[in-house]
């Protein structure tokens, strides 16, 4: 068999395996006998079988220490594992190492089967594993909190109706959790489990509040710090914040309509030589085959045309964030 053959073969199923281990759920016969321990915890009649339940549950809701070895690895798992949580999804560090090195053990993969330098293929096979996932994750961070800021404004006007109407606060936070579909149901959701197993209003506010990393929310929380200092009618304060987030919002719509002819030629400049590059390669790869090509006796064992292509892709890249930063508006 060829050696690049079962190479490849090899590398596939390392990455199906790690996959597989990443997405693979809890074992059924574990949570039975948790499940199990609960039930009888619960339905005890001895003290001690209830104290034990209860430390039991406390022990499981404290957050386990990471002891995998691609986790080990991560220069700061806090940052990382803050920005898991911010997408609402159930995803682990142990799920996004593996993934990351899925796709560098693939592109390499790719890239030695294609004949090209193994510098080249390593390079290109790590830039995709620790890009790939953090855009991944930061576009679907960024989708989350544009929901929960557009359904927001809702939500306040909610507790405004609920306030008027004679609701205490803690109870127009569990209406607006049951009411409110999406982010916001999610995290108000939170925000009252909180408060139900004794932490302070503020507490629980300011835990989402460092989540989702937004704006509008830590308005709403010192809006709620204030009146609570300084007194004066909630439900007029509340109702004036819903005006001020919606008019943002309006702000950042007529922004985005405004700059949205600069972006378009950031993204055509951008990807234009990517395009080119791709259909002449395509179309004649001898043509580019010296992009290819490995060169023993060139620097780090790549071409002359290597070196400049990826010396090209860092000053484009350079532009491209440049441009970015001049239609990056704060509000």
């Amino acid at each position: 068999m060829d050696p690049k053959l079962f190479l490849l073969i090899l590398m596939l199923a390392g990455m199906l395996m790690m996959l597989a281990f990443a997405f693979a759920g809890p074992s059924a016969s574990k949570a039975q006998t948790r499940r199990l321990a609960t039930i009888r915890g619960r339905h005890s009649s001895s003290g001690e079988s209830q104290i034990e339940a209860q430390m039991r549950k406390a022990i499981s809701t404290q957050k386990k220490p990471q002891s995998s070895i691609l986790t080990s690895l991560i220069p700061n798992p806090e940052n990382l594992t803050k920005r898991l949580r911010m997408t609402g999804k159930p995803w682990t560090l142990n799920q996004y190492a593996l993934v990351s090195v899925g796709i560098v053990i693939a592109v390499f993969a790719i890239g030695f089967m294609r004949g090209w330098s193994p510098l080249l293929a390593l390079f290109l096979g790590t830039a995709a594993g620790l890009g790939v996932p953090h855009k991944f994750v930061g576009m679907v961070i960024a989708k989350r909190v544009k929901k929960f800021t557009m359904n927001f404004p809702d939500a306040l006007e909610l507790m405004v109706r609920g306030l008027r109407s004679g609701l205490p606060i803690a109870e127009t936070l569990n209406v607006v959790s049951t009411e409110v579909p999406g982010p916001v149901g999610e995290e108000f959701r939170l925000v009252t489990e909180r408060i139900k197993i004794g932490k302070t209003m503020d507490q629980a506010l300011q835990e989402t509040g460092d989540r989702l990393g937004t704006p509008e929310f830590q308005f709403f929380c010192i809006t709620l710090n204030i009146q609570r200092e300084t007194g004066g009618n909630l439900a007029e304060t509340l109702a004036n914040l819903a005006t001020v987030l919606r008019q943002r919002a309006q702000m950042k719509l007529k922004i985005n309509a405004m700059s949205s002819e600069s972006k378009a030629s950031a993204w055509i400049i951008g990807s234009l030589p990517f395009i080119v590059f791709a259909l002449i390669s395509w179309i004649n790869f001898k043509y580019m085959s010296p992009f290819f090509t490995p060169d023993p006796a060139g620097m780090f064992g790549l071409s002359l045309m290597q070196l400049i292509g990826i010396g090209g892709m860092g000053w484009m890249s350079i532009g491209v964030f440049i441009m970015a930063q001049m239609i990056n508006f704060e509000i």
